[in-house]
């Protein structure tokens, strides 16, 4: 977590900074990369007391871009941040042209479906159909995760060279979400190359626990942008060492999205 108030070091720092806006904002990125804060980790990564640590998330807390959950004693996303993150994906046009595929895909596969775009070392859901079955992977559109724990995460980056991979993570440590998360970038780019050689990433656990994915990437940047599709359901019901027919229906929905979205590319 330290990496992330770090992150802005190859940018000009203002001429007049407030500290206290600035740890505000450092902490908004922690959520970013982390499904929640506890008051210890905030204070250790800002290098301040708790009491300080304390007032800033009782703050953001205050206008909705946290909250506090008792159950967990811990602080997460507030509905502030995934207003902002909506407000942003639905001005993309690429939600609307690939809309109909992604309900396409949802009706072969009966499982969620999720577009999903690079946003520096997260992904940004862009849009989701969910399953229709009960017991179901949810949607998270306007929500950004840690790209090496997502498998559409993983199918963007295996585009990236090792050098461009070190530029974008700089730090050879990467923060998990679960036991199973990828934790340096060493085990990220042993991860990519399988990813390079069988066309297709998986997630086993790694963005939350019982949930597995597959996901694939589109081959040329869309609008400037880096974007994947990818199928997520419970695990007992995915099993991305043996998703052969899942891969083959992400594919064939990757080159109708491609197709559709030709005079976007670039």
């Amino acid at each position: 977590m330290s990496g992330v108030a770090e992150e802005h070091t190859d940018r000009k720092a203002p001429r007049y900074p407030i500290e206290s806006v600035s740890n505000a904002l450092r902490l908004l990125l922690m959520l970013r990369d982390e499904p929640q804060i506890r008051l210890t980790q905030a204070s250790a990564a800002l290098g301040v007391a708790l009491s300080t640590a304390h007032r800033l998330l009782a703050m953001l807390e205050y206008h909705g871009f946290v909250r506090n959950d008792e159950s967990l004693r811990a602080y997460v996303a507030g509905p502030a941040l995934t207003d902002i993150g909506l407000a942003v994906v639905q001005k993309m046009d690429i939600r609307r042209a690939a809309r109909p595929i992604l309900e396409q895909l949802r009706a072969e596969s009966g499982e969620t479906v999720h577009l999903a775009a690079l946003d520096g070392v997260s992904v940004l859901f862009l849009d989701c159909v969910e399953s229709s079955r009960e017991l179901r992977a949810t949607a998270r559109t306007g929500r950004a995760l840690p790209a090496h724990c997502t498998a559409v995460g993983k199918a963007i980056l295996a585009a990236f060279t090792n050098d461009e991979l070190d530029r974008l993570y700089p730090a050879d440590d990467l923060p998990p979400r679960t036991d199973r998360s990828i934790r340096t970038r060493a085990e990220l780019r042993k991860e990519l190359r399988d990813v390079r050689q069988r066309d297709y990433a998986s997630n086993i656990g790694e963005s939350e626990a019982l949930l597995g994915s597959v996901a694939v990437s589109l081959p040329h940047q869309i609008r400037g942008r880096f974007v994947g599709i990818s199928l997520a359901a419970p695990l007992n019901r995915l099993d991305p060492a043996k998703a052969a027919p899942q891969v083959a229906m992400l594919r064939r929905a990757r080159d109708a999205l491609t197709a559709r979205l030709r005079p976007a590319l670039g």
